[in-house]
């Protein structure tokens, strides 16, 4: 009997676990501190690993936490990484994701009752691995990130009786998963040992070993205008001044290996035709206005597919362009994507929408809503505020500014959740920061609702 489809959200901190909950997420997946391919960023302690397993099992619905622990540990960390999993599973999630295959060793010889999903880390891309790793007693495969849907089918063919699990959105390395070396070059930072400063992406300057004044001048950076270039080129990442590296550049530009991103809501169908029962979305590191946007579009295509039903593929496309990205590919799931797997135009500039920030409270009295702002807006725009089961417009009528406030009245403010005019200054612009002010809102926008504005042309091009 097929599963119920799994929604598996990224949560990169507690309120972010929220947000994937409240956006239809069927599960989420935290990083372990220190043991965990994102722990250079993971803001989880133990204390706060309990809490976030005690907030998911109060929640309606059978709600599901996993806990990531996918290092590949050097000999120092076996010890420390077995003295922590002792604690992990005491708390009592619901499954550990790993990768390491002595530590799934050690950890079934002394935890034989816990479960384990095998991490994309350990980049399964046969059948004859998964079942390898299902006499083991593996639970769940999640499928390397470089296979094709095809060869996902003949995998849940050959090895029926074990959970498939593959990933449907977000970010992807340059590399078979983990497997990169370019952070370890340039910065000494492993991407297996959780601490991959994603240098593919950064952003480096060009420089030849002779150029002109006026060909600098005359060049206009049109694909269609390109010359080739003669001599030699360089890079210089901004934050390393002086240490030159020799590259080739094309009419396109130059970068090391800016991907794409991966989005596969044409191909959930497919998906779940080979076997697929969870539909994964990267970013541990992305805001909760990813989450949002990202979780609830697939979560409506994954309600459709469950009941027999076409999804408006278009419309919830939309919906993933309003967030930040690089340009959408299926990556491998079609096939290898070859080039098209890189993007050298630019690197970004899809974002149909600007994420304002979110809402804090509302004073039903007043009509007043108080948010959290971390991107400009002003009166007269209009802004939208997403939830979970509808998408609200209001134009911005009022802002008011908190100022001069002491901490008796910060802490009244705050807790009651009660407009005080006393401190309120209206002003006509919220400035981009973090503080928060009060607008104008007919009715409460929700406990997790997500404030942002249509992006203008400029900002859509990422100027």
């Amino acid at each position: 009997m097929q599963k119920k489809l799994e929604l598996l959200m990224p949560a990169g901190d507690f309120e972010k676990l929220k947000f994937a909950f409240a956006y239809w997420a069927d599960a989420v997946y935290v990083g372990a501190p220190m043991f965990s391919l994102r722990a250079r960023t993971n803001t989880f302690t133990l204390e706060t690993l309990k809490e976030c397993v005690k907030y998911t099992r109060n929640l309606p619905g059978n709600k599901k936490i996993y806990f990531t622990t996918n290092i590949y540990a050097h000999n120092a960390k076996i010890k420390p990484f077995m003295a922590q999993f002792k604690k992990m599973v005491e708390m009592k999630p619901d499954t550990f994701i790993m990768a390491d295959p002595g530590l799934i060793y050690l950890v079934r010889k002394e935890f034989p009752e816990i479960e384990i999903h095998l991490s994309v880390q350990a980049n399964n891309t046969n059948w004859a691995q998964v079942e390898f790793w299902k006499e083991i007693g593996i639970k769940r495969i999640i499928l390397s990130r470089e296979i094709s849907i095809k060869e996902m089918q003949e995998i849940h063919e050959k090895v029926p009786d074990i959970e498939l699990e593959a990933f449907i959105h977000g970010a992807i390395c340059m590399a078979y998963s983990g497997r990169c070396l370019i952070s370890n070059y340039l910065s000494h930072r492993d991407s297996n040992q959780w601490t991959c400063s994603h240098s593919c992406r950064w952003e480096y300057k060009v420089f030849k070993d002779e150029k002109t004044e006026a060909e600098l001048e005359t060049a206009t950076g049109r694909p269609e205008d390109y010359r080739e270039p003669t001599g030699n080129y360089y890079l210089e990442e901004k934050e390393r001044p002086g240490d030159l590296m020799e590259i080739d550049e094309d009419e396109y530009g130059t970068y090391l290996m800016n991907s794409r991103d991966l989005c596969a809501i044409d191909y959930l169908k497919d998906l779940k035709e080979a076997g697929i029962i969870s539909f994964k979305v990267e970013g541990r590191n992305k805001t909760v206005n990813y989450l949002a946007s990202v979780g609830g579009a697939y979560r409506k295509a994954l309600d459709c597919l469950e009941q027999g039903k076409d999804y408006d593929t278009e419309a919830l496309a939309r919906e993933l362009f309003s967030v930040a990205n690089r340009g959408y590919i299926p990556w491998f799931l079609a096939g290898n994507p070859n080039a098209n797997a890189q993007f050298y135009e630019r690197n970004g500039g899809f974002q149909t929408h600007i994420f304002l920030w979110v809402v804090r409270a509302y004073d039903e009295e007043k009509k007043l809503a108080r948010i959290e702002v971390k991107n400009r807006f002003e009166k007269g725009d209009e802004i939208e505020f997403l939830t979970p089961e509808k998408i609200w417009t209001i134009k911005v009528t009022e802002i008011f500014k908190i100022n001069n406030v002491n901490h008796s009245v910060e802490k009244t403010w705050k807790t009651t959740d009660k407009f005080v005019e006393a401190v309120a200054e209206k002003v006509d612009t919220a400035h981009g920061g973090s503080y928060e002010i009060w607008i104008n809102s007919p009715f409460n926008p929700w406990e997790f609702a997500i404030i942002r504005k249509q992006a203008s042309e400029r900002e859509k091009d990422g100027k």
